[in-house]
């Protein structure tokens, strides 16, 4: 097996693993829960079943149908990004295998249920009132590792003494 097909490998291992066990979420929320009904887990976290007919943070509720369509679009773009673009470390693949599980998952809960499900109602944390689920969970599990290594890390060419990098007045 070549380098790229394990790297693709670990993609879409991670983003059909996150994409199903984001499914098995939402199905077993929206079969064995009441809406609204909040189910203590721990101190801390409750388990409390809402439709989000929008987008994050619940704004433009009854949109949904735009946001499934716009995520697709985004989706697509990164799955060819993945396959035409250059090659990235191991873990960049994993990062954008989290994104694209966890945004197929809410699309399907788009199609499937007509919304989102969301459960993870988070307790104790001031202003904060809002209900998440696994796949957002995901999502930002792998955005964010992108961009902070994106703003903090240093190519190897920009390293001083780089061989790659010739020397100042250097010909």
């Amino acid at each position: 097996m070549t380098s790229s097909s394990r790297r693709l490998g670990l993609f879409y291992g991670v983003a059909l693993t996150i994409f199903g066990l984001c499914q098995i979420g939402s199905y077993f929320v929206e079969s064995k829960l009441n809406q609204h009904e909040p189910h203590s887990i721990f101190p801390f976290l409750n388990l409390t079943h809402v439709r989000n007919y929008g987008g994050i943070f619940g704004i433009s509720q009854g949109m949904g149908w735009a946001f499934a369509l716009g995520a697709s679009l985004v989706l697509l773009l990164v799955v060819v990004f993945i396959h035409k673009g250059q090659v990235m470390r191991p873990f960049e693949y994993a990062c954008y295998g989290l994104i694209v599980g966890g945004g197929w998952a809410n699309v399907c809960d788009r199609i499937i249920y007509g919304s989102v499900i969301d459960y993870f109602d988070v307790q104790g944390i001031p202003h904060w009132n809002y209900i998440f689920n696994a796949a957002d969970v995901s999502i930002h599990l792998g955005i964010w590792p992108l961009i902070l290594f994106g703003l903090f890390s240093r190519k190897k060419s920009d390293e001083p003494g780089d061989p790659a990098k010739p020397a100042e007045g250097a010909s």
